[in-house]
């Protein structure tokens, strides 16, 4: 890969935006190698968790704006180029949903400046810690544009909406330590070396749990997130009588008694149509 470096270790996958001379944005080759990156974690079963952290000055600059004079042409004179725009974004949408519906769960360690598409990218993720230097902009109307691939949509459901209108009429910058406040990251750390450390310890301590336990957990946090709590304990009970496990209960309890790391099956690689 040119834009990213992945590593897996200890069940735990790390994968790092390697194009600090760029700033880490995003242009179409950023997107195929996300896009095949988490496919192929997700597939595979391997890893238990996901790390994204990033190089160089900033975590993201957000979209390579040079990319839509070139290589992507966005042509707003006829229906037929509009309704290209529209496939065009559903497509680029579909590779942050994929952090949502990914079977792991996905930390991201943010550092600089996360800006445009990378908010886009680090609202899809479950758990989010930032340095003290960070922060986070809605650039896009900066730029004469909405914002078009997650941010409005999942930002909501994390901060105040007072919160997020400012943010995104003004393309204001919002600093770690007021994300911190309205609880848009976890934790704030004082250097990147910190950061990305806790960001690996509370990687590895998730992926010590039972692999299936946590994804059915992410299952439900999610479905709760966008249903009524009456759908939402129905859908609960239907998750946990298709992977409730005695043997996992039986050995996560004389794991801790013993003060061991539990034994437990990873989830099984996934076959694809596609490979058919």
């Amino acid at each position: 890969m040119e834009c990213f470096a992945l590593t897996i270790e200890g069940h735990v996958a790390h994968l790092v935006l390697n194009r600090p001379e760029a700033m880490n944005t995003m242009h179409p080759r950023f997107w195929r190698e996300l896009d095949d990156t988490l496919s192929q974690l997700h597939r595979e079963g391997g890893a238990r968790v996901l790390v994204i952290s990033s190089t160089g000055r900033h975590f993201s600059a957000g979209m390579d704006l040079a990319t839509f004079g070139g290589a992507i042409a966005m042509d707003d004179r006829t229906p037929e180029g509009r309704a290209a725009i529209y496939d065009l974004l559903t497509d680029m949408q579909s590779t942050f949903t994929r952090l949502e519906t990914m079977r792991i769960p996905v930390i991201a360690a943010i550092h600089g400046g996360c800006i445009g598409g990378a908010v886009d990218m680090v609202t899809a993720c479950c758990i989010r810690y930032a340095t003290a230097d960070a922060f986070f902009c809605i650039q896009e109307i900066n730029i004469g544009m909405v914002a078009d691939v997650g941010t409005l949509q999942r930002l909501p459901k994390l901060v105040p909406l007072g919160v997020v209108k400012e943010l995104a009429y003004t393309g204001r910058r919002l600093g770690a330590q007021k994300a911190l406040g309205y609880g848009l990251v976890n934790e704030v750390f004082d250097s990147q070396p910190a950061m990305l450390e806790a960001a690996m310890a509370c990687a590895r301590e998730i992926a010590a749990k039972p692999p299936v336990a946590i994804w059915g957990t992410k299952q439900v946090i999610h479905y709760t997130r966008d249903h009524s709590v009456d759908d939402s304990l129905k859908q609960m009970g239907w998750v946990q009588g298709a992977i409730w496990s005695n043997a996992h209960v039986r050995e996560s309890v004389t794991a801790m008694k013993e003060k061991r790391a539990g034994e437990f099956p990873d989830l099984p690689g996934l076959a694809s149509f596609k490979d058919s």
